[in-house]
């Protein structure tokens, strides 16, 4: 099997970016998966013109919108098809935010998903912990029947100091907390690889810009989107790639090559 491209976006509104040249962008990272959160629409709010040109780009796609209209959601878009899918990780309580899809190929599950946000005020991080806890839960079940897992997506999580420009002045605020960063060491700590990190230990880039204050330009960022490969896969890894160039959201697209 020759090198896989897979693509994770966070696009802040599926319908706000096919504006802003989204397809031109898709068509440029040339990914043969892209996992989209953040999507807010569902398939019957997107223009069909623009679904035909997605369909010529991408013929297999998953969705998994959230049940309040406008809000979450994520989309898998794929050149082959998945062997399985199942959308959302079975529980009443995380699934109704369309939060996550699950592909299966043939030699890993690649998991899609748009973590919770803590809120300003502080008010889901709990939520949030409980989404890591579940979700570590079940891929260590899996990891110990056998299986190889790809979980990419807006972590919403900065892991490290070198993860964000002002980690001092966020040390209280959602996305810098001390309790959501040990959730990614704990993944770590049960067989799961930084793939970005391990390949740049030291460099320096982000893969979000809040939208005030000219962040994006001055690169005042967080580093929040993540490809985590468990640790046999993680051999097989060729590159990851932040493509800091591409706009068309308040993140960027992020790349894993397998």
């Amino acid at each position: 099997m020759g090198a896989m491209k897979i693509t994770t976006w966070n696009v802040n509104g599926l319908r706000a970016a096919l504006g802003k040249g989204f397809l031109d962008s898709i068509a440029a990272l040339d990914a043969d998966v892209l996992c989209l959160q953040e999507v807010r629409a569902a398939p019957r709010q997107i223009g069909d013109g623009w679904l035909q040109c997605l369909d010529e780009l991408y013929p297999h796609k998953a969705w998994n919108p959230a049940a309040r209209a406008g809000y979450s959601g994520v989309a898998t878009f794929a050149r082959q098809s998945p062997l399985e899918l199942q959308l959302g990780l079975g529980s009443p309580r995380y699934d109704a935010e369309g939060r996550v899809i699950v592909s299966r190929y043939p030699d890993f599950l690649l998991f899609n998903i748009y973590f919770p946000n803590g809120g300003r005020s502080l008010e889901r991080v709990p939520y949030k912990l409980d989404f890591y806890a579940y979700l570590l839960e079940r891929c260590i079940n899996l990891l110990a029947a056998g299986e190889q897992i790809v979980i990419c997506g807006d972590f919403n999580t900065s892991h490290r100091s070198i993860d964000l420009r002002n980690p001092k002045q966020n040390e209280k605020n959602t996305g810098f907390l001390p309790e959501e960063r040990a959730w990614i060491d704990r993944f770590l700590e049960q067989g799961f690889v930084d793939v970005y990190r391990k390949l740049y230990p030291d460099r320096v880039q982000y893969t979000w810009w809040t939208f005030i204050s000219n962040a994006r330009t001055r690169n005042v960022g967080w580093r929040l989107d993540y490809f985590l490969v468990s640790h046999p896969l993680a051999e097989r890894v060729q590159d990851s790639i932040i493509h800091d160039d591409i706009f068309g959201s308040d993140h960027c697209p992020v790349s894993l090559i397998l």
